[in-house]
Protein backbone atom coordinates (compact mmCIF):
# COMPACT_ATOMS: atom_id res chain seq x y z
CA UNK A 1 0.00 0.00 0.00
CA UNK A 2 1.52 3.32 -1.07
CA UNK A 3 1.58 6.12 1.47
CA UNK A 4 3.24 9.45 1.89
CA UNK A 5 5.05 10.59 5.02
CA UNK A 6 3.51 13.34 7.11
CA UNK A 7 5.27 16.56 6.09
CA UNK A 8 6.83 18.62 8.85
CA UNK A 9 4.38 21.44 8.28
CA UNK A 10 1.64 19.70 6.28
CA UNK A 11 -1.07 21.65 4.60
CA UNK A 12 -3.24 18.99 2.94
CA UNK A 13 -6.26 19.77 0.95
CA UNK A 14 -9.48 17.81 0.64
CA UNK A 15 -12.89 17.53 2.34
CA UNK A 16 -13.61 18.89 5.71
CA UNK A 17 -15.88 17.92 8.53
CA UNK A 18 -18.87 19.54 10.17
CA UNK A 19 -19.85 21.78 12.93
CA UNK A 20 -21.68 22.24 16.18
CA UNK A 21 -23.31 24.85 18.36
CA UNK A 22 -22.84 28.50 17.69
CA UNK A 23 -22.15 30.98 20.38
CA UNK A 24 -22.30 34.72 20.59
CA UNK A 25 -19.36 37.09 20.55
CA UNK A 26 -16.56 36.30 22.99
CA UNK A 27 -16.83 38.51 26.09
CA UNK A 28 -14.41 41.42 26.15
CA UNK A 29 -11.39 41.16 28.39
CA UNK A 30 -11.72 42.45 31.95
CA UNK A 31 -9.49 45.44 31.03
CA UNK A 32 -12.33 46.93 29.01
CA UNK A 33 -14.73 46.72 31.92
CA UNK A 34 -12.12 48.45 34.10
CA UNK A 35 -11.67 51.20 31.49
CA UNK A 36 -15.45 51.65 31.27
CA UNK A 37 -15.75 51.89 35.06
CA UNK A 38 -12.98 54.52 35.19
CA UNK A 39 -14.64 56.46 32.40
CA UNK A 40 -17.96 56.51 34.27
CA UNK A 41 -16.21 57.69 37.39
CA UNK A 42 -14.41 60.44 35.49
CA UNK A 43 -17.60 61.51 33.75
CA UNK A 44 -19.08 61.99 37.19
CA UNK A 45 -16.38 64.60 37.84
CA UNK A 46 -16.83 66.29 34.46
CA UNK A 47 -13.55 64.87 33.09
CA UNK A 48 -13.37 63.59 29.48
CA UNK A 49 -12.38 60.00 28.82
CA UNK A 50 -11.31 58.04 25.70
CA UNK A 51 -12.13 54.42 24.97
CA UNK A 52 -8.54 53.25 25.08
CA UNK A 53 -9.29 51.04 22.03
CA UNK A 54 -8.53 53.47 19.19
CA UNK A 55 -6.01 51.03 17.62
CA UNK A 56 -7.96 47.80 18.18
CA UNK A 57 -9.53 45.71 15.44
CA UNK A 58 -12.29 43.16 15.79
CA UNK A 59 -12.46 40.26 13.35
CA UNK A 60 -15.48 37.99 13.06
CA UNK A 61 -14.35 34.37 13.01
CA UNK A 62 -16.23 31.19 12.10
CA UNK A 63 -14.42 28.53 14.14
CA UNK A 64 -14.49 24.79 14.76
CA UNK A 65 -15.98 24.03 18.15
CA UNK A 66 -12.76 22.18 19.09
CA UNK A 67 -11.07 25.59 19.31
CA UNK A 68 -12.99 26.68 22.40
CA UNK A 69 -9.93 25.59 24.36
CA UNK A 70 -8.01 28.49 22.77
CA UNK A 71 -10.20 31.09 24.52
CA UNK A 72 -7.75 31.87 27.36
CA UNK A 73 -5.02 32.69 24.81
CA UNK A 74 -7.18 35.09 22.79
CA UNK A 75 -7.01 37.77 25.47
CA UNK A 76 -3.24 37.61 25.15
CA UNK A 77 -3.64 37.99 21.39
CA UNK A 78 -5.74 41.14 21.80
CA UNK A 79 -3.31 42.59 24.35
CA UNK A 80 -0.24 41.88 22.20
CA UNK A 81 -1.60 42.78 18.75
CA UNK A 82 -4.71 44.91 19.25
CA UNK A 83 -6.75 42.33 17.30
CA UNK A 84 -9.84 40.92 18.98
CA UNK A 85 -11.36 37.70 17.58
CA UNK A 86 -15.13 37.53 17.83
CA UNK A 87 -15.61 33.73 17.65
CA UNK A 88 -18.68 31.87 16.40
CA UNK A 89 -18.39 28.13 16.91
CA UNK A 90 -19.75 25.32 14.77
CA UNK A 91 -18.88 21.70 14.12
CA UNK A 92 -16.17 21.61 11.46
CA UNK A 93 -18.16 20.09 8.60
CA UNK A 94 -21.08 22.39 9.37
CA UNK A 95 -18.67 25.31 9.33
CA UNK A 96 -17.25 24.22 5.97
CA UNK A 97 -20.78 23.91 4.59
CA UNK A 98 -21.54 27.41 5.87
CA UNK A 99 -18.71 29.03 3.91
CA UNK A 100 -20.14 30.01 0.52
CA UNK A 101 -17.56 31.40 -1.93
CA UNK A 102 -18.36 35.02 -2.69
CA UNK A 103 -20.89 35.29 0.15
CA UNK A 104 -18.86 35.01 3.34
CA UNK A 105 -20.36 36.43 6.55
CA UNK A 106 -17.12 36.39 8.52
CA UNK A 107 -13.69 37.95 8.19
CA UNK A 108 -11.81 34.75 9.01
CA UNK A 109 -12.46 31.03 9.36
CA UNK A 110 -10.45 28.93 11.80
CA UNK A 111 -11.12 25.25 11.34
CA UNK A 112 -9.60 22.06 12.64
CA UNK A 113 -9.30 21.16 8.96
CA UNK A 114 -10.43 22.96 5.82
CA UNK A 115 -10.30 19.94 3.51
CA UNK A 116 -14.06 19.68 3.10
CA UNK A 117 -14.32 23.43 2.45
CA UNK A 118 -11.52 23.23 -0.13
CA UNK A 119 -13.44 20.54 -2.00
CA UNK A 120 -16.54 22.74 -2.04
CA UNK A 121 -14.37 25.61 -3.25
CA UNK A 122 -12.96 23.44 -6.02
CA UNK A 123 -16.45 22.35 -7.02
CA UNK A 124 -17.65 25.96 -7.19
CA UNK A 125 -14.81 26.81 -9.59
CA UNK A 126 -14.26 30.02 -7.61
CA UNK A 127 -11.09 31.88 -8.59
CA UNK A 128 -10.86 33.64 -5.22
CA UNK A 129 -9.17 31.21 -2.86
CA UNK A 130 -8.80 32.40 0.73
CA UNK A 131 -5.29 32.67 2.11
CA UNK A 132 -4.76 29.79 4.54
CA UNK A 133 -2.13 29.26 7.24
CA UNK A 134 -1.50 26.18 9.38
CA UNK A 135 -1.47 27.06 13.10
CA UNK A 136 -0.93 23.74 14.98
CA UNK A 137 -1.20 19.98 14.43
CA UNK A 138 -2.98 16.92 15.82
CA UNK A 139 -3.60 13.52 14.18
CA UNK A 140 -6.85 11.57 14.55
CA UNK A 141 -5.86 8.36 16.38
CA UNK A 142 -7.31 5.61 18.55
CA UNK A 143 -7.20 5.58 22.36
CA UNK A 144 -7.48 2.02 23.65
CA UNK A 145 -7.72 0.52 27.12
CA UNK A 146 -4.52 -1.40 28.03
CA UNK A 147 -5.99 -4.92 27.95
CA UNK A 148 -7.68 -4.28 24.60
CA UNK A 149 -4.48 -2.76 23.23
CA UNK A 150 -2.53 -5.90 24.18
CA UNK A 151 -5.09 -8.09 22.43
CA UNK A 152 -4.98 -5.94 19.29
CA UNK A 153 -1.19 -6.05 19.14
CA UNK A 154 -1.15 -9.81 19.71
CA UNK A 155 -3.38 -10.44 16.70
CA UNK A 156 -1.87 -7.75 14.43
CA UNK A 157 0.85 -8.58 11.96
CA UNK A 158 4.19 -7.67 13.54
CA UNK A 159 2.32 -6.24 16.51
CA UNK A 160 1.54 -3.06 14.52
CA UNK A 161 -2.17 -2.28 14.65
CA UNK A 162 -3.93 -1.07 11.50
CA UNK A 163 -7.37 0.37 10.77
CA UNK A 164 -8.20 -3.07 9.34
CA UNK A 165 -7.34 -4.69 12.69
CA UNK A 166 -9.58 -2.24 14.52
CA UNK A 167 -12.45 -2.82 12.08
CA UNK A 168 -12.02 -6.59 12.42
CA UNK A 169 -12.10 -6.40 16.23
CA UNK A 170 -15.17 -4.14 16.09
CA UNK A 171 -16.97 -6.63 13.85
CA UNK A 172 -16.04 -9.47 16.21
CA UNK A 173 -17.42 -7.53 19.19
CA UNK A 174 -14.09 -7.18 21.03
CA UNK A 175 -13.70 -3.41 20.48
CA UNK A 176 -16.58 -1.13 21.46
CA UNK A 177 -15.65 2.46 20.71
CA UNK A 178 -16.81 6.04 20.76
CA UNK A 179 -16.39 8.33 17.74
CA UNK A 180 -17.90 11.70 16.83
CA UNK A 181 -20.45 11.82 14.01
CA UNK A 182 -18.64 11.83 10.61
CA UNK A 183 -21.45 13.93 9.13
CA UNK A 184 -20.59 16.84 11.39
CA UNK A 185 -17.08 16.52 12.78
CA UNK A 186 -13.58 16.49 11.40
CA UNK A 187 -12.41 13.81 13.82
CA UNK A 188 -15.19 11.39 12.84
CA UNK A 189 -14.77 12.03 9.12
CA UNK A 190 -10.98 11.68 9.33
CA UNK A 191 -11.30 8.33 11.10
CA UNK A 192 -13.83 7.14 8.54
CA UNK A 193 -11.46 8.06 5.71
CA UNK A 194 -8.77 5.99 7.42
CA UNK A 195 -11.06 2.96 7.74
CA UNK A 196 -12.44 3.22 4.18
CA UNK A 197 -8.95 3.68 2.70
CA UNK A 198 -7.77 0.53 4.45
CA UNK A 199 -10.86 -1.32 3.25
CA UNK A 200 -10.23 -0.25 -0.35
CA UNK A 201 -6.65 -1.54 -0.16
CA UNK A 202 -5.39 0.83 -2.87
CA UNK A 203 -3.09 3.00 -0.75
CA UNK A 204 -4.25 6.08 -2.67
CA UNK A 205 -7.01 8.67 -2.36
CA UNK A 206 -10.47 7.13 -2.23
CA UNK A 207 -12.49 7.03 -5.43
CA UNK A 208 -16.23 6.43 -5.76
CA UNK A 209 -15.63 2.85 -6.93
CA UNK A 210 -13.56 2.13 -3.80
CA UNK A 211 -16.47 2.72 -1.46
CA UNK A 212 -18.72 -0.19 -0.55
CA UNK A 213 -21.16 0.15 2.32
CA UNK A 214 -20.84 -3.48 3.38
CA UNK A 215 -17.17 -2.90 4.17
CA UNK A 216 -18.05 -0.25 6.71
CA UNK A 217 -20.78 -2.16 8.54
CA UNK A 218 -18.50 -4.35 10.64
CA UNK A 219 -16.58 -1.31 11.84
CA UNK A 220 -19.74 0.64 12.54
CA UNK A 221 -21.26 -2.15 14.61
CA UNK A 222 -18.51 -1.48 17.17
CA UNK A 223 -19.50 2.17 17.54
CA UNK A 224 -21.46 2.39 20.78
CA UNK A 225 -21.10 6.12 21.45
CA UNK A 226 -21.31 9.21 19.26
CA UNK A 227 -21.58 12.99 19.62
CA UNK A 228 -21.78 16.14 17.51
CA UNK A 229 -18.39 17.44 18.65
CA UNK A 230 -15.14 16.04 19.99
CA UNK A 231 -15.68 17.96 23.25
CA UNK A 232 -19.11 16.39 23.77
CA UNK A 233 -17.67 12.99 22.86
CA UNK A 234 -15.02 13.39 25.55
CA UNK A 235 -17.59 14.13 28.24
CA UNK A 236 -19.80 11.25 27.17
CA UNK A 237 -16.85 8.88 27.19
CA UNK A 238 -16.06 9.88 30.77
CA UNK A 239 -19.66 9.10 31.74
CA UNK A 240 -19.79 5.74 29.91
CA UNK A 241 -16.14 4.63 30.00
CA UNK A 242 -16.81 1.32 31.78
CA UNK A 243 -18.81 -0.07 28.84
CA UNK A 244 -16.35 1.01 26.13
CA UNK A 245 -12.94 -0.24 25.02
CA UNK A 246 -11.70 2.63 22.87
CA UNK A 247 -12.14 6.23 21.81
CA UNK A 248 -11.35 7.55 18.31
CA UNK A 249 -10.53 11.25 18.31
CA UNK A 250 -7.67 13.75 18.22
CA UNK A 251 -4.39 12.84 19.86
CA UNK A 252 -4.66 16.08 21.87
CA UNK A 253 -8.08 15.09 23.25
CA UNK A 254 -6.81 11.68 24.33
CA UNK A 255 -3.75 13.13 26.05
CA UNK A 256 -5.92 15.68 27.84
CA UNK A 257 -8.28 12.93 28.96
CA UNK A 258 -5.41 10.87 30.33
CA UNK A 259 -4.19 13.90 32.28
CA UNK A 260 -7.65 14.82 33.59
CA UNK A 261 -7.78 12.26 36.40
CA UNK A 262 -11.31 11.31 35.29
CA UNK A 263 -10.48 7.95 33.71
CA UNK A 264 -10.55 4.65 35.55
CA UNK A 265 -7.94 3.42 33.07
CA UNK A 266 -5.71 5.65 30.98
CA UNK A 267 -5.96 5.07 27.26
CA UNK A 268 -3.01 3.81 25.24
CA UNK A 269 -2.71 5.77 22.01
CA UNK A 270 -2.57 3.63 18.88
CA UNK A 271 -1.22 5.26 15.71
CA UNK A 272 -2.61 2.98 12.94
CA UNK A 273 0.25 1.73 10.81
CA UNK A 274 -1.66 2.33 7.58
CA UNK A 275 -1.77 6.06 8.20
CA UNK A 276 -3.79 8.86 9.74
CA UNK A 277 -5.39 12.11 8.70
CA UNK A 278 -3.60 15.05 10.30
CA UNK A 279 -5.56 18.12 11.37
CA UNK A 280 -3.61 21.33 10.79
CA UNK A 281 -6.06 23.97 12.16
CA UNK A 282 -5.77 26.44 9.25
CA UNK A 283 -6.66 30.10 9.69
CA UNK A 284 -8.36 31.38 6.51
CA UNK A 285 -8.63 35.00 5.38
CA UNK A 286 -12.13 35.43 3.95
CA UNK A 287 -12.11 39.24 3.66
CA UNK A 288 -8.97 40.43 1.81
CA UNK A 289 -9.53 43.93 3.23
CA UNK A 290 -8.57 42.54 6.66
CA UNK A 291 -5.16 41.27 5.49
CA UNK A 292 -3.15 43.50 7.83
CA UNK A 293 -5.00 42.30 10.93
CA UNK A 294 -4.85 38.71 9.65
CA UNK A 295 -1.07 38.92 9.31
CA UNK A 296 -0.81 40.15 12.90
CA UNK A 297 -2.83 37.18 14.13
CA UNK A 298 -0.83 34.69 12.04
CA UNK A 299 2.52 36.05 13.16
CA UNK A 300 1.43 35.94 16.79
CA UNK A 301 0.07 32.39 16.53
CA UNK A 302 3.22 31.10 14.84
CA UNK A 303 5.61 32.78 17.24
CA UNK A 304 7.69 30.45 19.39
CA UNK A 305 6.21 31.73 22.64
CA UNK A 306 2.62 31.26 21.46
CA UNK A 307 3.32 27.84 19.98
CA UNK A 308 4.68 26.80 23.36
CA UNK A 309 1.56 28.10 25.11
CA UNK A 310 -0.69 26.28 22.63
CA UNK A 311 1.15 23.02 23.23
CA UNK A 312 1.03 23.42 27.00
CA UNK A 313 -2.66 24.30 27.07
CA UNK A 314 -4.13 22.08 24.33
CA UNK A 315 -1.51 19.32 23.82
CA UNK A 316 -1.59 19.95 20.08
CA UNK A 317 1.70 19.64 18.28
CA UNK A 318 3.62 22.88 17.66
CA UNK A 319 4.88 23.86 14.23
CA UNK A 320 8.55 23.38 13.42
CA UNK A 321 11.31 22.38 15.79
CA UNK A 322 11.79 25.60 17.77
CA UNK A 323 9.52 24.49 20.60
CA UNK A 324 10.76 21.67 22.79
CA UNK A 325 8.12 18.96 22.59
CA UNK A 326 6.19 17.72 25.57
CA UNK A 327 7.37 14.10 26.07
CA UNK A 328 3.81 12.95 25.33
CA UNK A 329 4.09 14.47 21.84
CA UNK A 330 7.33 12.84 20.77
CA UNK A 331 5.73 9.73 19.25
CA UNK A 332 6.19 9.43 15.50
CA UNK A 333 2.81 9.92 13.84
CA UNK A 334 3.93 7.96 10.81
CA UNK A 335 2.21 8.16 7.44
CA UNK A 336 -0.36 10.62 6.18
CA UNK A 337 -3.44 9.26 4.45
CA UNK A 338 -4.51 10.75 1.16
CA UNK A 339 -7.78 12.63 1.54
CA UNK A 340 -10.38 12.16 -1.24
CA UNK A 341 -10.07 14.84 -3.90
CA UNK A 342 -13.77 14.96 -4.78
CA UNK A 343 -16.58 16.14 -2.58
CA UNK A 344 -18.95 13.54 -4.05
CA UNK A 345 -16.67 10.76 -2.77
CA UNK A 346 -16.74 12.14 0.77
CA UNK A 347 -20.50 12.64 0.68
CA UNK A 348 -21.02 9.07 -0.50
CA UNK A 349 -18.68 7.75 2.18
CA UNK A 350 -20.63 9.51 4.92
CA UNK A 351 -23.97 8.44 3.43
CA UNK A 352 -22.89 4.80 3.22
CA UNK A 353 -21.69 4.84 6.82
CA UNK A 354 -25.11 6.06 7.89
CA UNK A 355 -26.32 7.54 11.14
CA UNK A 356 -24.24 6.10 14.01
CA UNK A 357 -27.22 6.56 16.32
CA UNK A 358 -29.31 4.04 14.39
CA UNK A 359 -29.01 0.24 14.61
CA UNK A 360 -26.55 -1.37 12.22
CA UNK A 361 -28.07 -4.86 12.01
CA UNK A 362 -28.60 -6.00 8.44
CA UNK A 363 -30.29 -9.18 7.24
CA UNK A 364 -28.68 -11.01 4.34
CA UNK A 365 -30.40 -13.98 2.69
CA UNK A 366 -27.91 -16.28 0.96
CA UNK A 367 -29.57 -18.42 -1.71
CA UNK A 368 -27.15 -21.21 -2.64
CA UNK A 369 -27.43 -23.52 -5.63
CA UNK A 370 -26.96 -27.12 -4.47
CA UNK A 371 -27.68 -28.82 -7.78
CA UNK A 372 -25.44 -31.77 -8.67
CA UNK A 373 -23.26 -29.63 -10.97
CA UNK A 374 -22.00 -27.89 -7.85
CA UNK A 375 -20.25 -30.99 -6.53
CA UNK A 376 -16.48 -30.89 -6.24
CA UNK A 377 -14.46 -27.72 -6.78
CA UNK A 378 -17.45 -25.37 -6.96
CA UNK A 379 -18.99 -26.27 -3.63
CA UNK A 380 -15.48 -26.32 -2.09
CA UNK A 381 -15.03 -22.75 -3.28
CA UNK A 382 -18.44 -21.84 -1.86
CA UNK A 383 -17.53 -23.29 1.53
CA UNK A 384 -14.21 -21.46 1.50
CA UNK A 385 -16.06 -18.20 0.86
CA UNK A 386 -18.28 -18.74 3.90
CA UNK A 387 -15.23 -19.65 6.00
CA UNK A 388 -13.68 -16.35 4.96
CA UNK A 389 -16.82 -14.46 5.95
CA UNK A 390 -16.63 -16.21 9.33
CA UNK A 391 -13.16 -14.85 10.09
CA UNK A 392 -10.79 -17.24 8.31
CA UNK A 393 -9.81 -14.57 5.76
CA UNK A 394 -7.18 -12.50 7.59
CA UNK A 395 -6.27 -10.29 4.64
CA UNK A 396 -6.74 -6.54 5.04
CA UNK A 397 -9.87 -6.51 2.88
CA UNK A 398 -11.13 -9.78 4.39
CA UNK A 399 -11.31 -8.13 7.78
CA UNK A 400 -13.82 -5.63 6.42
CA UNK A 401 -16.30 -8.09 4.91
CA UNK A 402 -16.63 -10.69 7.65
CA UNK A 403 -19.89 -11.44 9.42
CA UNK A 404 -20.27 -8.93 12.26
CA UNK A 405 -21.90 -8.86 15.67
CA UNK A 406 -25.67 -8.57 15.46
CA UNK A 407 -25.85 -9.30 11.75
CA UNK A 408 -28.76 -11.55 10.78
CA UNK A 409 -28.13 -14.24 8.19
CA UNK A 410 -30.47 -16.67 6.46
CA UNK A 411 -28.84 -19.41 4.39
CA UNK A 412 -30.97 -21.40 1.93
CA UNK A 413 -29.83 -24.40 -0.09
CA UNK A 414 -31.87 -25.10 -3.22
CA UNK A 415 -32.03 -27.52 -6.14
CA UNK A 416 -35.37 -28.24 -7.81
CA UNK A 417 -36.88 -26.76 -4.62
CA UNK A 418 -35.61 -25.15 -1.41
CA UNK A 419 -33.86 -28.03 0.34
CA UNK A 420 -33.29 -26.39 3.74
CA UNK A 421 -32.81 -23.01 5.38
CA UNK A 422 -31.24 -21.72 8.57
CA UNK A 423 -31.52 -18.38 10.40
CA UNK A 424 -28.60 -17.12 12.46
CA UNK A 425 -27.99 -13.91 14.41
CA UNK A 426 -24.24 -13.55 14.71
CA UNK A 427 -23.15 -13.33 18.31
CA UNK A 428 -20.08 -15.52 18.53
CA UNK A 429 -18.17 -18.52 17.28
CA UNK A 430 -21.06 -20.97 17.78
CA UNK A 431 -23.25 -18.98 15.38
CA UNK A 432 -20.53 -18.91 12.73
CA UNK A 433 -19.94 -22.64 13.14
CA UNK A 434 -23.67 -23.19 12.64
CA UNK A 435 -23.49 -21.48 9.23
CA UNK A 436 -20.36 -23.47 8.37
CA UNK A 437 -22.00 -26.81 9.16
CA UNK A 438 -25.10 -25.88 7.18
CA UNK A 439 -23.04 -25.13 4.06
CA UNK A 440 -21.09 -28.38 4.58
CA UNK A 441 -24.19 -30.53 3.81
CA UNK A 442 -24.12 -32.89 0.82
CA UNK A 443 -27.81 -33.06 -0.10
CA UNK A 444 -27.46 -32.08 -3.76
CA UNK A 445 -30.41 -32.20 -6.15
CA UNK A 446 -30.66 -33.00 -9.86
CA UNK A 447 -32.75 -29.93 -10.80
CA UNK A 448 -32.22 -26.16 -10.61
CA UNK A 449 -35.26 -24.02 -9.76
CA UNK A 450 -33.66 -20.59 -9.67
CA UNK A 451 -36.82 -18.49 -9.96
CA UNK A 452 -38.86 -20.59 -7.52
CA UNK A 453 -36.04 -20.33 -4.98
CA UNK A 454 -35.75 -16.56 -5.49
CA UNK A 455 -39.51 -16.19 -5.07
CA UNK A 456 -39.22 -18.17 -1.83
CA UNK A 457 -36.45 -15.82 -0.67
CA UNK A 458 -38.70 -12.80 -1.29
CA UNK A 459 -41.39 -14.49 0.75
CA UNK A 460 -38.84 -14.75 3.55
CA UNK A 461 -37.93 -11.09 3.08
CA UNK A 462 -41.61 -10.18 3.40
CA UNK A 463 -41.78 -11.82 6.83
CA UNK A 464 -38.57 -10.12 7.96
CA UNK A 465 -39.87 -6.72 6.82
CA UNK A 466 -43.10 -7.32 8.74
CA UNK A 467 -41.39 -8.44 11.96
CA UNK A 468 -38.48 -5.97 11.84
CA UNK A 469 -39.69 -2.74 10.18
CA UNK A 470 -36.90 -0.61 8.78
CA UNK A 471 -34.25 -3.32 8.89
CA UNK A 472 -32.13 -3.40 5.71
CA UNK A 473 -32.48 -6.69 3.80
CA UNK A 474 -30.65 -8.01 0.77
CA UNK A 475 -30.46 -11.30 -1.13
CA UNK A 476 -27.32 -12.91 -2.55
CA UNK A 477 -28.14 -15.54 -5.19
CA UNK A 478 -25.34 -17.92 -6.17
CA UNK A 479 -25.84 -20.33 -9.06
CA UNK A 480 -23.79 -22.16 -11.68
CA UNK A 481 -26.59 -23.40 -13.94
CA UNK A 482 -29.68 -22.49 -15.91
CA UNK A 483 -33.23 -22.74 -14.62
CA UNK A 484 -34.54 -26.28 -15.31
CA UNK A 485 -37.62 -26.53 -13.11
CA UNK A 486 -40.14 -24.50 -11.13
CA UNK A 487 -41.59 -21.16 -12.22
CA UNK A 488 -40.20 -19.06 -15.07
CA UNK A 489 -38.45 -15.74 -14.77
CA UNK A 490 -41.55 -13.96 -16.09
CA UNK A 491 -43.70 -15.59 -13.44
CA UNK A 492 -41.18 -14.57 -10.79
CA UNK A 493 -41.30 -10.97 -12.06
CA UNK A 494 -45.12 -11.02 -11.97
CA UNK A 495 -45.10 -12.20 -8.36
CA UNK A 496 -42.36 -9.73 -7.45
CA UNK A 497 -44.35 -6.82 -8.91
CA UNK A 498 -47.34 -7.78 -6.77
CA UNK A 499 -45.38 -7.56 -3.51
CA UNK A 500 -45.38 -4.52 -1.23
CA UNK A 501 -43.13 -1.58 -1.98
CA UNK A 502 -40.99 -2.41 1.08
CA UNK A 503 -40.29 -5.93 -0.19
CA UNK A 504 -39.68 -4.71 -3.75
CA UNK A 505 -36.92 -2.48 -2.35
CA UNK A 506 -34.94 -5.58 -1.31
CA UNK A 507 -32.14 -5.96 -3.90
CA UNK A 508 -30.89 -9.26 -5.29
CA UNK A 509 -27.19 -9.67 -6.07
CA UNK A 510 -26.76 -12.69 -8.39
CA UNK A 511 -23.33 -14.25 -8.28
CA UNK A 512 -22.83 -16.31 -11.40
CA UNK A 513 -20.24 -18.84 -12.37
CA UNK A 514 -20.26 -21.90 -14.58
CA UNK A 515 -22.95 -22.04 -17.26
CA UNK A 516 -25.55 -19.82 -15.57
CA UNK A 517 -27.53 -17.59 -17.93
CA UNK A 518 -25.87 -14.18 -17.64
CA UNK A 519 -28.65 -12.29 -19.40
CA UNK A 520 -31.39 -13.76 -17.20
CA UNK A 521 -29.49 -13.09 -13.97
CA UNK A 522 -28.57 -9.56 -15.04
CA UNK A 523 -32.22 -8.81 -15.69
CA UNK A 524 -33.18 -10.13 -12.25
CA UNK A 525 -30.56 -7.89 -10.68
CA UNK A 526 -31.78 -4.82 -12.53
CA UNK A 527 -35.42 -5.59 -11.77
CA UNK A 528 -34.73 -5.72 -8.02
CA UNK A 529 -32.17 -2.90 -7.82
CA UNK A 530 -29.17 -5.18 -7.32
CA UNK A 531 -26.08 -5.91 -9.38
CA UNK A 532 -24.68 -9.06 -10.96
CA UNK A 533 -21.11 -10.28 -10.52
CA UNK A 534 -19.46 -12.93 -12.67
CA UNK A 535 -17.46 -15.12 -10.32
CA UNK A 536 -15.77 -16.70 -13.32
CA UNK A 537 -13.63 -13.59 -13.64
CA UNK A 538 -12.30 -13.90 -10.08
CA UNK A 539 -12.34 -16.23 -7.13
CA UNK A 540 -15.68 -16.87 -5.47
CA UNK A 541 -14.50 -15.41 -2.12
CA UNK A 542 -13.45 -12.21 -3.91
CA UNK A 543 -16.81 -12.04 -5.65
CA UNK A 544 -18.57 -12.42 -2.28
CA UNK A 545 -16.49 -9.53 -0.95
CA UNK A 546 -17.63 -7.36 -3.81
CA UNK A 547 -21.37 -7.71 -3.43
CA UNK A 548 -22.21 -9.11 -0.03
CA UNK A 549 -25.44 -7.48 1.00
CA UNK A 550 -24.75 -4.04 -0.40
Amino acid sequence: MRRRPHPRDPHPRGPRPRAQHTRGPRPRAPRRRVVLALCLALLGTGTACGSGDEDSTTLRVLASSELRDMEPLLDDLRRDTGVDLDMEYKATVDAGDGLTPGAYHHDLAWLSSDRYFQLRLKESKSTAKPLSTTTMLSPVVVGVKPETARALRASAKGGQVSWADIADAAAAGSVRFGMADPKRTNSGLSALVGVATAAAGTGSALRAEDISCDRLRGFRTGQKLTADSSADLREQYIAHQDRLDALITYESELLSLNASGKLHEKLEIVYPKDGMVLSDYPLLLLDPAKRAAYDKVVNWLKSTSTQKKIMERTLRRPLGADVRRDPRLRADIGNALYFPDQRSVVDRLVEDYGDPRLPTAHHVIFLLDFSTSMRGARVASLRAAFAGLSGADTSATGKFVRFYQGERVTVMRFGGRVLAERDVTVGGRRDLDSVKSFVAADDFDNSTAIWSALDHAYGKASGIARDHPGQPISIVLMTDGENTSGITRREFERRYAARSETVRSVPTFPLRFGEADTAELTRAARTTGGRMVDAGARSLPDAFKEIRGC
